[in-house]
């Protein structure tokens, strides 16, 4: 079994949920905010999901509030503006930190098997001259940059890709199709 499914998440409840549970499924994992600049990619994955789900792809959502305080809002209240802005009906799970030393166990898996390898796309620039600004030594570490950074997770529970929030979703969702 792959390591990712020995991991344990908490629902949006508190719940523990194992990994498990999404055995043979292609996973995007994705860290959300509500009032980011990127917020809007909730629409792009709720279609996607639409879309997708029914041939065996899921996508996990951890709201995180550790990029400018973007996800204020309690479990609840997340959960409320996603459903009423985006309609979203894959799996929220519980805000948690995706960095440091309260990074949870997931991210810190993910983070292991795939680093950072750059923006892309418009925003680059944007993006570029923010984190030099906060972490002059940003492209040389694994840390998670922003709100809606992406990992693609095999049917084997393999971490293939890992896309920033820059990274075109037309592509993203071309991957995730040509793992199906």
């Amino acid at each position: 079994m792959s390591e990712i499914y020995k991991i344990k998440v908490l629902d949006k409840k508190g719940n523990e949920v194992s990994l498990e549970k999404y055995s043979g499924k292609v996973l995007l994992i994705v860290n959300t905010a509500t009032g980011c600049g990127f917020t809007p990619h909730y629409k792009p994955l709720e279609a996607m999901y639409e879309k997708l789900n029914s041939k065996g792809f899921e996508i996990l959502d951890f709201p995180c509030n550790q990029f400018a305080g973007q996800t204020p809002g309690t479990d609840e209240e997340i959960t409320e503006f996603c459903t009423l802005n985006y309609n979203t009906k894959f799996p929220q799970f519980k805000k948690i930190d995706v960095n440091g030393p309260t990074a949870t166990e997931l991210f810190k898996y993910l983070k292991s098997k795939k680093s950072f390898q750059g923006f892309e796309g418009e925003k680059a620039d944007l993006m570029n001259g923010l984190l030099a600004k906060i972490d002059p030594d940003y492209k040389n570490n694994s840390d998670i940059k922003w709100n809606f950074t992406k990992f693609l997770v095999n049917r084997q529970g393999e971490v293939v890709a890992r896309f920033e929030p820059t990274h075109d979703m037309a592509d993203v969702e071309a991957q995730v199709e040509a793992l199906l």
